[in-house]
């Protein structure tokens, strides 16, 4: 393992210290916690809060969309580990403005439990919290730490539209109310070269073969659905398409924004040959997206892969919220 790093155990402290002081002008870090949260607080005053959360290693999930017009605050855990209730409940309590407070949860079933427990710890303060829980990987249909679908790149989506929907003055009901109508139509799916090394670990999480690929792999390293000789960017993206076209039924008399997500190790290069060949592969059907984000968003460390998301926007509301203007590390 040949990783930039100090002392394995201190990778999460050492790179949210390193951020902070990175960016102070944006995010800030909540005292006695690897949580962090707007610098300008005065962005949040009256509105529900939007925090979000998981185990490290996506990164810049979540931290870098923490700022105006996106995410309120967000909790990192260990790496590929959830984090605790405790901190949890000390983001809620940074960004509650007298509103309530609205949480975005990728579906492990770690992350779910924690964020339930730091829901009840706000409920007996009298803090109202509401939340969802994002499942949008179409690969399996339960996985390792799942019950049910896993949630992936497409979280993105739903950071992106709460809270522009939040920054305009959004109640708590009515985000719950946003987020239920979103979640169906985003639908993720990814394939990957090779692993992950949590570095702890000191090793990749799984082996392929030097010529071999595994579609559906999921962003922790968990099994996808099947494995596969190495083969062009055009076939990669016709099996993503066919999967996503057998989920979402596209159509051309629709609009979909979409997102190709690098999955750490894979070059800007090669992502732009993906989106390229996605692209034309869509305009088979008439289809161009209203949106477009292509970069490596949501990582799994250095395993080299892609993801695919496309969203439907079934209202055109969502594509006003895509493209309502945010102050974040990541999100440009």
């Amino acid at each position: 393992m040949k990783k930039i790093i100090n002392n394995p155990h201190d990778v999460v402290p050492e790179m949210i210290d390193g951020m902070v002081r990175s960016y102070p002008q944006i995010v800030n870090l909540i005292n006695n916690t690897y949580a962090v949260v707007r610098s300008d607080q005065e962005s949040m005053k009256g509105k529900v809060g939007v925090i979000s959360g998981g185990g490290s290693g996506h990164e810049p999930t979540h931290a870098g969309f923490v700022g105006k017009g996106m995410l309120s605050a967000a909790v990192a855990g260990q790496v590929f580990t959830s984090p605790t209730p405790d901190q949890i409940y000390e983001a809620i309590k940074a960004v509650d403005q007298g509103n309530g407070v609205f949480m975005i949860v990728k579906n492990y079933s770690g992350d779910v439990m924690n964020f339930d427990m730091a829901k009840d710890l706000a409920d007996a303060d009298g803090i109202k919290v509401k939340s969802i829980v994002v499942d949008d990987d179409i690969a399996v249909e339960n996985s390792l730490y799942t019950q049910g679908r896993r949630g992936v790149a497409g979280t993105l989506f739903m950071h992106k539209c709460i809270g522009a929907a939040a920054d305009q003055g959004a109640s708590l009901d009515e985000l719950e109310s946003l987020a239920k109508e979103i979640l169906p139509h985003i639908n993720t799916i990814a394939v990957a070269l090779s692993a992950a090394t949590v570095p702890e670990v000191g090793k990749p999480g799984f082996t392929l073969a030097e010529d071999e690929i595994e579609f559906g792999v999921g962003i922790h390293s968990e099994p996808g659905y099947k494995k596969e000789k190495m083969m062009s960017s055009k076939e990669l993206v016709s099996e993503l398409i066919g999967k996503l076209d057998n989920s979402l039924h596209l159509e051309s008399n629709k609009q979909y924004a979409m997102l190709v997500n690098g999955m750490g190790a894979t070059p800007l290069m090669e992502q732009f040959i993906f989106t390229k060949d996605t692209l034309d592969k869509l305009g088979e059907k008439n289809i161009t997206p209203a949106f477009m984000k292509v970069g490596n968003l949501m990582t799994s460390i250095d395993m080299a892969g892609i993801s695919l998301t496309l969203f439907e926007l079934a209202d055109k509301k969502w594509l006003d919220y895509l493209n309502y203007p945010v102050k974040t590390i990541a999100w440009s």
